[in-house]
């Protein structure tokens, strides 16, 4: 156990979290003898890596509360499934289907896949699988489910008694039309499946029962067992209160969803969860990542790409901070995770609890000693031609003798990784510089001075000797530009390995055979 005066010192995120969930829920709590967090998602497209991040981040709380309390903890991932879907999503097939379908609740939506009984099964399903992936420790729960089960009737009764109440404080925020119209019950339409978005008429609380103004036809429901559900913002309190939820995060886009939902948990007589609002994810344009655009990195992109404690560091860093989601971001995420590995060895129990890996690997890292970064594996697959695991560990091993698979493997995944994402990602967009007769001269006696060069020496020294030719050959006074030139013309990239390093792998005769071969071309 951590000790607790480094706990009452760090401000790592999730033990500022928890520490406020037990000191705001701190009744609640004791009172169930529970812990109870929540993450949503809305089924009206695929998952994206937003939602993954929820959960991520959800779990890391629990790992510090896991610090701070014995107490049992759950994580409810729960599905909206039983909302309307509203448009059809630009990255899903057969989307005719879903056209025919508009505004029927997800879990009545047909599965344009041909997987599933439904639009919402399905997305829901590749959800459960995505989490299960990461080992993530969740109760998966279906709106559908909880409304069609009773489950929610005794506080679907609450809210009916207090609809009043309600009104008075969503219709403030609505413009005078919506006011007109605006119903926190929403009846499934018994002609067409529709959620319909109707006025209501009169409310019988004995009965539990709504009548409706349906385009000038009665329309009278019961608001149990799934026949009615909720609007959006008096849904979330509900789900608050029926699951007695202690904390749940939210993209900042819904603070103003949290706040009013906050008023009527109130007014139903339970206080709120704790919240965590985070800025939201963008694709490489700056536009908000939507489920049904499709645009940014795709989970299983990045998994393709990069390890899932990669991604799950990236989304420990700066949870209060807007965060671009595209392939190019890959290496640097993965280096950064290496980097703090490494660090993580000679950290103190305080240091520790700061460093992103000690969060991503559940106060357990692994010790494994790293080989080379990701973006340097990314120049030895190019440089080394190299196609397969097999060919690019034993192009490693022949310059690092004591290399055994069995003890790396990290690095033994992050080469396939590295692998898929140079033929995938690089090699594409490689622009590979061609020097003038100047900068052509400097790569020559960069070649000459390579001679002086051999596999014994260490990276240092190899440094060195670059630093000399750059220095000599009209780049004393800017050795940035001198690497800069080394790595748009090797590399096809303004940015590359640390050159002693990399040559230290790839070999000194090997490097001038590269470099020449570029000269070559010119």
């Amino acid at each position: 156990m951590i000790d607790k005066l480094n706990i009452d010192k760090t401000n790592a995120w999730p033990f500022v979290e928890a520490k406020k969930i037990l000191r705001e829920r701190k009744n609640n709590i004791e009172s169930k003898g529970k812990i109870i967090l929540q993450t949503g998602y809305g089924p009206s497209g695929l998952p994206h890596i937003g939602t993954f991040g929820e959960v991520a981040r959800t779990s890391m709380v629990v790992n510090a509360l896991n610090h701070l309390t014995d107490l049992p903890k759950e994580i409810i991932t729960f599905s909206d499934d039983m909302d309307g879907l509203r448009k059809v999503p630009e990255n899903v097939p057969n989307q005719e289907i879903l056209n025919e379908n508009l505004h029927k609740p997800l879990t009545n939506v047909p599965d344009p896949f041909g997987k599933f009984n439904s639009f919402g099964e399905h997305n829901n399903e590749m959800l459960k699988n995505f989490l299960n992936k990461f080992g993530f420790k969740y109760s998966f729960k279906s709106s559908t489910e909880l409304y069609k089960s009773g489950q929610f009737n005794e506080t679907l009764k609450l809210i009916l008694n207090n609809y009043q109440g309600i009104m008075d404080i969503i219709l403030p925020t609505l413009g005078k039309e919506r006011q007109q119209t605006y119903s926190p019950f929403l009846p499934i339409c018994p002609e067409t499946g529709a959620v319909l978005e109707i006025p209501i008429k009169e409310i019988d609380e004995k009965n539990s029962k709504v009548i409706f103004d349906n385009n000038g036809k009665t329309l009278e429901k019961s608001i149990l067992d799934g026949n009615c559900k909720l609007q959006w913002k008096v849904d979330w309190a509900m789900r608050w209160y029926a699951l007695d939820v202690d904390f749940e995060m939210y993209g900042k886009d819904l603070i103003e969803s949290a706040i009013l939902s906050t008023k009527i948990i109130r007014l139903l007589g339970k206080q709120n969860p704790s919240g965590f609002a985070y800025e939201l994810f963008l694709d490489e344009k700056g536009e908000k990542i939507s489920k049904s655009k499709g645009n940014g990195i795709t989970i299983d992109e990045w998994l393709d790409y990069a390890s899932p404690e990669s991604l799950s560091l990236f989304m420990y860093q700066n949870p209060k901070r807007a965060k671009k989601l595209y392939k190019e971001i890959v290496p640097k995420a993965v280096d950064e995770y290496l980097e703090n590995l490494e660090k993580g060895k000679n950290q103190n129990e305080l240091q520790l609890l700061m460093n992103p890996a000690w969060h991503v690997h559940d106060s357990n890292m692994p010790s494994e000693n790293p080989i080379m970064t990701f973006s340097m594996l990314l120049n030895l697959v190019e440089t080394s031609n190299a196609d397969t695991k097999e060919l690019l560990w034993k192009f490693v091993k022949k310059y690092k003798t004591n290399i055994e698979e069995k003890n790396h493997p990290i690095f033994d995944n992050l080469i396939n990784y590295a692998i898929k994402y140079f033929n995938d990602v690089i090699k594409i967009n490689k622009k590979y510089k061609k020097p003038n007769e100047t900068e052509k001269k400097a790569l020559e006696a960069l070649i000459q001075i390579l001679d002086n060069c051999n596999d014994d020496m260490k990276p240092e020294d190899i440094q060195t000797q670059i630093y000399t030719a750059g220095k000599e050959n009209g780049y004393k006074e800017n050795l940035r530009d001198w690497f800069k030139l080394i790595y748009e013309v090797v590399f096809g990239d303004e940015n590359g390995p640390r050159m002693g390093f990399f040559i230290s792998f790839f070999g000194v005769q090997e490097t001038k055979q590269l470099v020449k071969s570029k000269l070559d071309n010119v």
